[in-house]
């Protein structure tokens, strides 16, 4: 992600379309089903120039998780500020829903469940805490809400979690209703 007005050289510029491929790579297949080989095909690039912009898959897997966060906190920032100076509780809804819309595209989503299931990794595990620390922290501060209110937000996107990798919106059996009810998800793109 750049900003605006400022001219990245081309290994910038690669390096970011290295971390989108591998967002997409290692959200399919995961850390340990993912060859780097994978990610420079669908970087259109070779393998040689991903251990030249990333010492090794462990390092090119965290980079993308922690761009993943970057994007949760991007979004949970825009459904702060559709919220406005509303009250923490609505401030939260906001943020809820803006990060319901960011997992519709499951590559987010699946990229933060995989790396839950390689947190046995010393690297990936304090990525995963980092990332988490940073969506916590924005939520309570920009918020306001008592630590109880964002302890219910974030189990609640761990939910969400489960009903959007399930696609168990629309599924009727009584104990995905229960999962379900008064959770919002857009429609996958």
């Amino acid at each position: 992600m750049t900003k605006p007005g400022v001219t990245l050289s081309t290994a910038d510029v690669r390096r970011d379309v290295v971390i989108d491929a591998a967002i997409v790579e290692f959200a399919r297949a995961g850390f340990h089903g993912t060859p780097t080989s994978a990610v420079a095909t669908k970087a259109g690039i070779s393998q040689a120039y991903v251990f030249k912009l990333f010492p090794g898959k462990t390092t090119l897997f965290v980079t993308a998780l922690d761009r993943c966060f970057e994007l949760v906190e991007k979004a949970l920032s825009a459904g702060a500020a559709r919220a406005g100076e509303a009250s923490p509780e609505q401030i939260l809804h906001e943020m809820g829903g803006a990060y319901a819309e960011l997992i519709s595209d499951k590559n987010l989503l699946m990229l933060q469940v995989h790396a839950q299931s390689a947190a046995d990794i010393p690297e990936v595990a304090d990525a995963m805490r980092r990332g988490l620390a940073r969506t916590t922290r924005f939520a309570k501060q920009r918020s306001g809400a008592t630590d109880e209110q964002v302890q219910r937000f974030m189990a609640y996107g761990q939910l969400c979690h489960l009903i959007t990798t399930l696609e168990l919106d629309g599924d009727a059996s009584d104990w995905a209703a229960l999962l379900t009810t008064g959770i919002r998800h857009p429609a996958a793109h």
